[in-house]
């Protein structure tokens, strides 16, 4: 059975996205499951190799994604010339780099040179600084490979979805309504059961205000929007609960009772979730034709270069999209077994 072929973007080379790659890949036992595609160039990772002093850590160096080697980790060159590395500070020379990483990954992904993505983390600051078109990998991913795109951080302990991404806390509001958090809910559905292997998932909708508007006393989207569509979709046998006052949830463990959470902004999921599993959580792109991960934490330019950065949540990346890949492998040969399957009655014979 042919390898898994793990594209990993090496991110912004001023942060610790390369040290953190490189100590994930070490030792690499991890060759055993996959085939690990560094997209950047050996000069910025022989850099950040001798910051962790893993002189024996090696690899092959390639200009294509066709010429792979399938017992070494891989550096694809993405570009020639020499990078000016400034540990620790938002350049647009970083992410200048990031972008031309990221976008060469992604054409090799669509083109089906590589089978899943891992990419490392950026500086927001530096993207636009280099005029990256979108606010962050998941909107870029989107528009690039298609799909429906919702953001899924993802733990041993908890799945949590976001109704909306990267946009301002005053814009939210506008966001709730009827199709798009019907839409969100059914994509999330749809996830845990393609990419998780759950049959009949359960889900909690968290509410947009504070004690989810106790009954319309502050906003009126819960009761607006909120509780008549998770009436209904209960009635169509999901099983969806809420909306559930935020704070009460986290605080009460009531994740726990759960196979996932949809949090209505941003920092409303991802404030009890790196609260509760930060430095082994993934950020999962769902709804995409492709597998994509990524680590919980950013560039960390505090601690760039100082060998300090922790390596686990870029491992469990690379885990869990080998992971995907396989249960979405798995789930379309029994979605075409069950086509192909005859019915009952088309093995009924006549008595006559």
């Amino acid at each position: 059975m042919q390898k898994v072929r793990v594209g990993i973007t090496i991110g912004d080379v001023n942060g610790i996205g390369p040290e953190v790659i490189i100590k994930a890949l070490y030792p690499q036992k991890i060759l055993d499951m996959c085939t690990p595609v560094i997209y950047g160039s050996a000069k910025a990772i022989s850099y950040h190799k001798n910051v962790v002093n893993y002189n024996d850590f090696s690899f092959n160096s390639t200009n294509s994604a066709d010429r792979l080697h399938n017992r070494k980790v891989n550096v694809l060159n993405c570009w020639d010339e020499t990078v000016n590395i400034t540990l620790g500070r938002a350049t647009e020379e970083g992410g200048k780099y990031a972008y031309v990483a990221l976008d060469r990954a992604v054409r090799d992904l669509s083109q089906g040179l590589i089978d899943v993505l891992v990419t490392g983390p950026v500086n927001k600051h530096a993207m636009r600084l280099a005029d990256f078109p979108s606010p962050g990998h998941t909107e870029y991913l989107e528009i690039a490979l298609g799909g429906e795109a919702l953001m899924v951080m993802v733990s041993d302990a908890m799945r949590v979805g976001v109704l909306t991404g990267h946009i301002p806390l005053k814009d939210v509001a506008a966001q709730i309504n009827r199709e798009h958090v019907e839409k969100t809910i059914m994509l999330f559905i749809d996830t845990l059961k393609k990419d998780f292997g759950l049959e009949k998932p359960t889900i909690a909708i968290l509410g947009l205000n504070p004690h989810a508007s106790d009954e319309g006393v502050m906003g009126d989207e819960e009761e607006q929007v909120l509780r008549p569509l998770i009436i209904e979709l209960k009635k169509k046998g999901h099983l969806v609960m809420g909306p559930y006052s935020a704070d009460g949830f986290f605080g009460a463990n009531l994740y726990r009772k759960f196979d996932g959470v949809l949090a209505m902004y941003h920092d409303q999921g991802l404030i009890p979730f790196k609260a509760l599993s930060f430095g082994h959580g993934v950020n999962f792109t769902a709804g995409l034709p492709y597998v994509r991960t990524s680590p919980d934490h950013g560039t960390a330019y505090d601690i760039a270069g100082k060998n300090e950065a922790d390596e686990h949540s870029f491992r469990q990346a690379l885990y869990l999209a080998i992971d995907i890949y396989t249960q979405r492998k798995r789930h379309e040969e029994l979605r075409l077994n069950a086509i192909k399957e005859p019915k009952p009655s088309e093995n009924v014979q006549s008595a006559d």
